[in-house]
């Protein structure tokens, strides 16, 4: 069968979703190829991405990094254009040759490739959930305005949307709630009481998923569930009074959705990102990820727990930002970037994780913002208050 080969930007390409997302097309070169690339500081990463998917545009963030890959390109005799200027990921992400982007970029640093790509209408597979914590409304008022496709990535988010009919407008009608699981992380049975002295290593040290360490930290504390029922509730739809959080250890039924009439709809799989991935990228059909079989006749039992709000203190805070004014979430996420990189760093402890993201909500005040410069605004505002917060936990 021969296929009209997508056109794919993949931003964050060297981080753990940029990877599986480049193994993914590699399986599929009769459907994809690759149009750009972007990632922060890993050059010798990238020059082997360019060297393996001969993209068109490879963007470094600092000038220094770009300056040292442009170099490493041209000495390996390669094609790819450097770029670094602060609108290039934007340019990349909108670019009239690109069918679809992979927003794999971490943190609130992705909105503005994200809205870049909504507003020019592409096919946009989002695994950068801080576009919708901080965007919104107003990021999702973008999708619209441009006629983007909007294919969600979370295993969580693709779990449920996999799950829903395909008549979206019947959904309020339909659906009950939706349920999102996690997998507790690697604390889950641990005394909350000695959770205070885990190294970032063993925050890190995630027992079912391969992430990067801000998102395996996100995992341990439970604010990745926070900032899921915060994305949830932006892209179906639903009221939070309607999302549910649910531990299930094993990390084989990826979400769920509960129907008026009772019944359950889940998506099960191997804890494998490529599935989603794959699923985002050849939507609606679906395409070979790499990923392993479930094999039902050795699979253990399945169980399920209520997460605990002594070990998981972040997690109702999702709730208590939805019920304020909007810009609540955008500064509940900088919050968290600011006290993850601290204690990555060593600086604070982390059990000071919460605290900090507490006492920023708390600090700052929120008149609502409808436009992306005023979240941006605010999300800066709160990492000032949020740095100098954990400075004082550090003395």
């Amino acid at each position: 069968m021969t296929f009209q080969k997508q056109r794919i930007t993949v931003l964050g390409s060297t981080g753990s979703i940029g990877v599986s997302t480049l193994d993914v097309i590699a399986r599929h070169p009769e459907r994809f190829e690759v149009f750009a690339l972007s990632a922060a500081t890993q050059v010798d990463l990238m020059l082997a991405q360019c060297a393996k998917f001969k993209p068109r545009f490879a963007v470094m963030v600092s000038q220094p990094h770009a300056r040292l890959l442009a170099e490493k390109i041209k000495l390996n005799g390669l094609s790819a254009q450097v770029l670094w200027a602060p609108d290039a990921l934007e340019m990349i992400a909108s670019h009239d040759l690109v069918d679809a982007v992979m927003a794999a970029i971490v943190g609130a640093a992705g909105l503005p490739p994200c809205m870049a790509a909504a507003r020019a209408g592409k096919r946009l597979l989002l695994a950068n959930k801080e576009a919708l914590v901080v965007g919104g409304d107003v990021f999702m008022q973008a999708v619209r305005a441009g006629g983007a496709r909007l294919l969600p990535i979370d295993s969580e988010h693709s779990a449920i949307f996999q799950s829903l009919p395909d008549d979206q407008a019947s959904w309020p009608q339909r659906v009950e709630k939706i349920i999102l699981t996690a997998s507790g992380g690697p604390f889950r049975t641990r005394d909350p009481a000695s959770l205070r002295d885990v190294t970032p290593d063993e925050a890190c040290a995630h027992p079912n998923w391969v992430m990067g360490r801000k998102i395996s930290v996100d995992s341990a504390t439970m604010m990745n569930k926070a900032l899921e029922v915060i994305e949830a509730k932006y892209l179906f739809g639903v009221t939070p009074a309607q999302i549910e959080v649910v531990i299930h250890p094993q990390s084989i039924i990826h979400s769920m959705v509960q129907y008026h009439d009772t019944s359950v709809v889940a998506q099960l799989g191997t804890p494998d990102m490529r599935v989603p991935i794959a699923y985002g990228l050849a939507w609606p059909e679906r395409i070979s990820s790499g990923a392993q079989a479930l094999d039902f006749k050795k699979l253990a039992n399945m169980s399920f727990e209520v997460p605990d709000n002594a070990r998981f203190p972040g997690l109702k805070l999702a709730w208590d930002v939805l019920k304020a004014p909007v810009g609540s979430t955008a500064v509940l996420n900088a919050a968290n970037e600011i006290a993850v990189a601290a204690f990555l760093d060593r600086r604070i402890r982390f059990d000071h994780i919460h605290q900090v993201n507490h006492a920023t909500l708390e600090a700052v005040s929120v008149s609502e913002v409808h436009d992306i410069e005023g979240l941006l605004a605010l999300d800066a505002q709160a990492r000032l208050v949020a740095g100098q917060i954990a400075e004082r936990l550090e003395a």
